[in-house]
Protein backbone atom coordinates (compact mmCIF):
# COMPACT_ATOMS: atom_id res chain seq x y z
CA UNK A 1 0.00 0.00 0.00
CA UNK A 2 2.67 2.47 1.02
CA UNK A 3 4.76 1.65 -2.09
CA UNK A 4 1.85 2.46 -4.44
CA UNK A 5 1.44 5.87 -2.76
CA UNK A 6 5.12 6.78 -2.73
CA UNK A 7 5.81 5.92 -6.42
CA UNK A 8 3.67 8.73 -7.93
CA UNK A 9 5.02 11.13 -5.30
CA UNK A 10 8.60 10.32 -6.35
CA UNK A 11 7.68 10.77 -10.03
CA UNK A 12 6.06 14.13 -9.36
CA UNK A 13 9.08 15.23 -7.35
CA UNK A 14 11.46 14.21 -10.16
CA UNK A 15 9.45 16.09 -12.78
CA UNK A 16 9.30 19.17 -10.56
CA UNK A 17 13.07 18.99 -10.07
CA UNK A 18 13.69 18.77 -13.83
CA UNK A 19 11.45 21.74 -14.50
CA UNK A 20 13.01 23.78 -11.72
CA UNK A 21 16.55 22.94 -12.85
CA UNK A 22 16.01 24.56 -16.23
CA UNK A 23 17.16 28.17 -16.70
CA UNK A 24 14.19 28.60 -19.07
CA UNK A 25 11.49 27.56 -16.61
CA UNK A 26 9.89 31.00 -16.72
CA UNK A 27 9.30 30.66 -20.45
CA UNK A 28 6.34 28.45 -21.37
CA UNK A 29 7.10 25.79 -23.91
CA UNK A 30 3.94 26.69 -25.76
CA UNK A 31 1.43 29.50 -25.85
CA UNK A 32 -0.84 29.85 -22.83
CA UNK A 33 -3.53 31.39 -25.04
CA UNK A 34 -6.61 29.71 -26.45
CA UNK A 35 -4.79 28.22 -29.46
CA UNK A 36 -4.64 24.45 -29.10
CA UNK A 37 -3.48 23.32 -32.55
CA UNK A 38 -1.42 24.55 -35.45
CA UNK A 39 -3.12 25.69 -38.66
CA UNK A 40 -2.85 23.42 -41.68
CA UNK A 41 0.01 23.83 -44.11
CA UNK A 42 -0.84 25.41 -47.43
CA UNK A 43 1.24 22.91 -49.38
CA UNK A 44 1.44 19.18 -48.95
CA UNK A 45 5.07 18.07 -49.02
CA UNK A 46 3.99 14.81 -50.67
CA UNK A 47 3.29 16.45 -54.02
CA UNK A 48 2.53 14.64 -57.24
CA UNK A 49 6.12 14.95 -58.42
CA UNK A 50 7.30 12.52 -55.73
CA UNK A 51 7.84 8.83 -56.57
CA UNK A 52 5.17 6.31 -55.69
CA UNK A 53 5.44 4.42 -52.42
CA UNK A 54 5.17 0.67 -52.02
CA UNK A 55 2.01 0.42 -49.97
CA UNK A 56 -1.57 1.11 -50.87
CA UNK A 57 -3.60 3.30 -48.56
CA UNK A 58 -5.35 0.19 -47.26
CA UNK A 59 -2.07 -1.62 -46.56
CA UNK A 60 -0.45 1.33 -44.77
CA UNK A 61 -0.44 0.86 -40.98
CA UNK A 62 -2.90 3.14 -39.19
CA UNK A 63 -0.66 5.08 -36.80
CA UNK A 64 -3.65 6.80 -35.22
CA UNK A 65 -4.74 3.38 -33.96
CA UNK A 66 -1.25 2.06 -33.20
CA UNK A 67 0.13 5.07 -31.33
CA UNK A 68 -1.23 6.45 -28.09
CA UNK A 69 -2.44 10.06 -28.25
CA UNK A 70 0.21 12.66 -27.38
CA UNK A 71 0.46 13.60 -23.69
CA UNK A 72 -2.56 15.49 -22.45
CA UNK A 73 -2.26 18.98 -21.02
CA UNK A 74 -0.96 19.14 -17.44
CA UNK A 75 -0.26 15.39 -17.39
CA UNK A 76 2.98 14.00 -15.94
CA UNK A 77 4.09 13.08 -19.48
CA UNK A 78 3.53 16.62 -20.74
CA UNK A 79 5.40 18.08 -17.77
CA UNK A 80 8.30 15.75 -18.60
CA UNK A 81 8.21 16.81 -22.28
CA UNK A 82 8.37 20.48 -21.29
CA UNK A 83 11.16 19.90 -18.78
CA UNK A 84 13.23 18.05 -21.39
CA UNK A 85 12.68 20.81 -23.95
CA UNK A 86 13.77 23.46 -21.46
CA UNK A 87 16.79 21.50 -20.24
CA UNK A 88 18.08 20.68 -23.73
CA UNK A 89 18.25 24.38 -24.66
CA UNK A 90 21.55 24.31 -22.74
CA UNK A 91 23.04 22.28 -25.62
CA UNK A 92 23.22 25.42 -27.76
CA UNK A 93 26.79 25.92 -29.01
CA UNK A 94 27.90 22.41 -28.02
CA UNK A 95 29.10 19.62 -30.36
CA UNK A 96 25.76 17.89 -29.79
CA UNK A 97 23.96 21.02 -31.01
CA UNK A 98 26.15 21.03 -34.12
CA UNK A 99 25.27 17.39 -34.79
CA UNK A 100 21.57 18.17 -34.35
CA UNK A 101 21.90 21.04 -36.83
CA UNK A 102 23.58 18.74 -39.34
CA UNK A 103 20.80 16.21 -38.80
CA UNK A 104 18.13 18.66 -39.95
CA UNK A 105 18.63 17.44 -43.53
CA UNK A 106 16.37 14.53 -44.39
CA UNK A 107 15.85 12.13 -47.29
CA UNK A 108 17.83 9.18 -48.58
CA UNK A 109 20.95 11.08 -49.65
CA UNK A 110 21.20 12.92 -46.32
CA UNK A 111 20.77 9.78 -44.22
CA UNK A 112 23.27 7.89 -46.36
CA UNK A 113 25.79 10.62 -45.57
CA UNK A 114 24.88 10.35 -41.88
CA UNK A 115 25.65 6.62 -42.02
CA UNK A 116 29.15 7.23 -43.43
CA UNK A 117 30.86 6.50 -40.11
CA UNK A 118 28.93 3.23 -39.78
CA UNK A 119 29.70 2.24 -43.37
CA UNK A 120 33.35 3.26 -43.05
CA UNK A 121 33.17 5.39 -46.18
CA UNK A 122 31.14 8.10 -47.83
CA UNK A 123 28.94 6.88 -50.67
CA UNK A 124 28.02 8.93 -53.71
CA UNK A 125 24.28 8.34 -53.95
CA UNK A 126 24.54 8.44 -57.75
CA UNK A 127 26.49 5.17 -57.55
CA UNK A 128 23.72 3.33 -55.68
CA UNK A 129 20.56 4.02 -57.72
CA UNK A 130 18.73 0.93 -56.48
CA UNK A 131 19.40 1.80 -52.85
CA UNK A 132 18.23 5.37 -53.43
CA UNK A 133 15.06 4.12 -55.12
CA UNK A 134 14.36 1.89 -52.14
CA UNK A 135 14.83 4.74 -49.67
CA UNK A 136 12.92 7.29 -51.71
CA UNK A 137 9.90 5.05 -52.24
CA UNK A 138 9.90 3.99 -48.58
CA UNK A 139 10.01 7.65 -47.60
CA UNK A 140 6.65 8.19 -49.30
CA UNK A 141 5.07 5.43 -47.24
CA UNK A 142 6.61 6.77 -44.02
CA UNK A 143 5.45 10.31 -44.73
CA UNK A 144 1.92 9.25 -45.67
CA UNK A 145 1.44 7.26 -42.49
CA UNK A 146 2.93 10.03 -40.34
CA UNK A 147 0.89 12.75 -42.03
CA UNK A 148 -2.40 11.08 -41.06
CA UNK A 149 -1.40 11.02 -37.38
CA UNK A 150 -0.08 14.59 -37.47
CA UNK A 151 -3.37 15.87 -38.87
CA UNK A 152 -5.35 13.87 -36.34
CA UNK A 153 -3.56 15.23 -33.28
CA UNK A 154 -2.48 18.70 -34.52
CA UNK A 155 0.09 19.08 -31.75
CA UNK A 156 2.05 22.32 -31.54
CA UNK A 157 5.82 22.23 -31.68
CA UNK A 158 7.68 23.04 -28.44
CA UNK A 159 9.13 26.38 -29.59
CA UNK A 160 5.73 27.90 -30.34
CA UNK A 161 4.96 30.63 -27.81
CA UNK A 162 8.48 31.13 -26.45
CA UNK A 163 11.83 32.55 -27.59
CA UNK A 164 14.10 29.72 -26.44
CA UNK A 165 16.89 28.89 -28.92
CA UNK A 166 16.31 26.28 -31.64
CA UNK A 167 18.82 25.10 -34.23
CA UNK A 168 16.85 26.18 -37.31
CA UNK A 169 15.18 29.36 -38.50
CA UNK A 170 11.76 30.05 -36.97
CA UNK A 171 9.80 30.04 -40.21
CA UNK A 172 6.00 30.28 -40.34
CA UNK A 173 5.94 27.00 -42.28
CA UNK A 174 7.76 25.15 -39.50
CA UNK A 175 5.64 26.72 -36.77
CA UNK A 176 2.45 25.86 -38.68
CA UNK A 177 3.39 22.20 -39.13
CA UNK A 178 2.40 19.53 -36.66
CA UNK A 179 4.62 17.86 -34.10
CA UNK A 180 3.28 14.38 -33.24
CA UNK A 181 4.74 12.04 -34.34
CA UNK A 182 8.05 13.32 -35.70
CA UNK A 183 8.41 12.77 -39.44
CA UNK A 184 12.20 13.17 -39.33
CA UNK A 185 12.59 10.69 -36.48
CA UNK A 186 10.25 8.22 -38.15
CA UNK A 187 12.16 8.43 -41.39
CA UNK A 188 15.50 8.04 -39.61
CA UNK A 189 14.37 5.00 -37.63
CA UNK A 190 12.80 3.34 -40.67
CA UNK A 191 15.97 3.90 -42.68
CA UNK A 192 18.01 2.46 -39.83
CA UNK A 193 15.89 -0.68 -39.85
CA UNK A 194 16.20 -0.97 -43.62
CA UNK A 195 19.98 -0.53 -43.51
CA UNK A 196 20.16 -3.07 -40.66
CA UNK A 197 18.38 -5.54 -42.92
CA UNK A 198 20.81 -4.80 -45.75
CA UNK A 199 23.87 -5.14 -43.50
CA UNK A 200 22.85 -7.10 -40.40
CA UNK A 201 26.45 -7.27 -39.23
CA UNK A 202 26.21 -3.50 -38.60
CA UNK A 203 22.61 -3.43 -37.33
CA UNK A 204 23.54 -2.08 -33.91
CA UNK A 205 25.59 0.78 -35.34
CA UNK A 206 22.88 1.78 -37.81
CA UNK A 207 20.23 1.86 -35.11
CA UNK A 208 22.43 3.81 -32.70
CA UNK A 209 22.98 6.44 -35.38
CA UNK A 210 19.26 6.47 -36.18
CA UNK A 211 18.46 6.98 -32.49
CA UNK A 212 20.79 9.97 -32.42
CA UNK A 213 19.15 11.32 -35.57
CA UNK A 214 15.76 11.21 -33.86
CA UNK A 215 17.05 12.69 -30.61
CA UNK A 216 18.57 15.52 -32.63
CA UNK A 217 15.02 16.76 -33.18
CA UNK A 218 14.70 17.22 -29.41
CA UNK A 219 18.13 18.85 -29.08
CA UNK A 220 17.21 21.10 -32.00
CA UNK A 221 14.08 22.20 -30.15
CA UNK A 222 11.62 21.34 -32.90
CA UNK A 223 10.04 18.23 -31.36
CA UNK A 224 8.98 16.94 -27.98
CA UNK A 225 10.64 13.72 -26.82
CA UNK A 226 7.29 11.90 -26.95
CA UNK A 227 7.04 12.85 -30.65
CA UNK A 228 10.31 11.02 -31.29
CA UNK A 229 9.40 7.98 -29.21
CA UNK A 230 6.09 7.64 -31.04
CA UNK A 231 7.89 7.99 -34.37
CA UNK A 232 10.08 4.98 -33.61
CA UNK A 233 7.04 2.84 -32.83
CA UNK A 234 5.28 3.97 -36.00
CA UNK A 235 8.35 3.43 -38.18
CA UNK A 236 8.84 -0.07 -36.79
CA UNK A 237 5.24 -0.94 -37.67
CA UNK A 238 5.63 0.47 -41.16
CA UNK A 239 8.86 -1.40 -41.93
CA UNK A 240 7.27 -4.63 -40.71
CA UNK A 241 4.54 -4.19 -43.33
CA UNK A 242 7.03 -3.12 -46.02
CA UNK A 243 8.99 -6.32 -45.49
CA UNK A 244 5.85 -8.28 -46.37
CA UNK A 245 5.49 -6.44 -49.71
CA UNK A 246 6.89 -8.33 -52.71
CA UNK A 247 7.94 -5.18 -54.56
CA UNK A 248 9.80 -3.86 -51.54
CA UNK A 249 11.62 -7.17 -51.04
CA UNK A 250 12.68 -7.22 -54.69
CA UNK A 251 14.08 -3.70 -54.42
CA UNK A 252 15.70 -4.59 -51.11
CA UNK A 253 17.80 -7.28 -52.80
CA UNK A 254 18.77 -4.89 -55.60
CA UNK A 255 19.84 -2.35 -52.97
CA UNK A 256 21.87 -5.04 -51.20
CA UNK A 257 23.76 -5.68 -54.43
CA UNK A 258 24.30 -1.92 -54.83
CA UNK A 259 25.88 -1.68 -51.40
CA UNK A 260 27.99 -4.79 -51.86
CA UNK A 261 29.40 -3.43 -55.11
CA UNK A 262 30.21 0.05 -53.78
CA UNK A 263 31.61 -1.05 -50.44
CA UNK A 264 33.84 -3.56 -52.18
CA UNK A 265 35.90 -0.75 -53.72
CA UNK A 266 37.78 2.27 -52.48
CA UNK A 267 35.67 5.17 -51.26
CA UNK A 268 36.25 8.49 -49.54
CA UNK A 269 36.65 8.06 -45.80
CA UNK A 270 34.39 10.01 -43.42
CA UNK A 271 35.83 12.86 -41.37
CA UNK A 272 37.35 11.31 -38.21
CA UNK A 273 36.28 14.36 -36.18
CA UNK A 274 32.69 13.84 -37.28
CA UNK A 275 32.81 10.17 -36.32
CA UNK A 276 34.27 11.08 -32.92
CA UNK A 277 31.45 13.57 -32.39
CA UNK A 278 28.84 10.92 -33.20
CA UNK A 279 30.50 8.42 -30.89
CA UNK A 280 30.53 10.97 -28.07
CA UNK A 281 26.87 11.79 -28.66
CA UNK A 282 25.97 8.10 -28.45
CA UNK A 283 27.51 7.97 -24.96
CA UNK A 284 25.92 11.21 -23.78
CA UNK A 285 22.47 10.99 -22.17
CA UNK A 286 19.89 13.35 -23.60
CA UNK A 287 19.56 14.78 -20.07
Amino acid sequence: MFRSIRAPVRLAALLAFLAAASPLQAQPAQSAGPETSAPALEKDKLGRSNPKGYLSEEATPDLVSILPPPPAGHSAAEVADRAIYNATRAFQGSPRWTLATDDVADGGAALLEDYACVLGQRIDHARVPDLMRLLDRSRIDIARATRVAKRRYRRLRPFVGNEAPICVARTPELADSFSYPSGHAGQGWAYGLIMANLMPEKATQFLVRSRLYGESRVVCGVHWLSDVEAARTGASALVAVLLADAGFRTDLEKARADLRRVLGGEGAKPDPALCAREEAAARQPLL
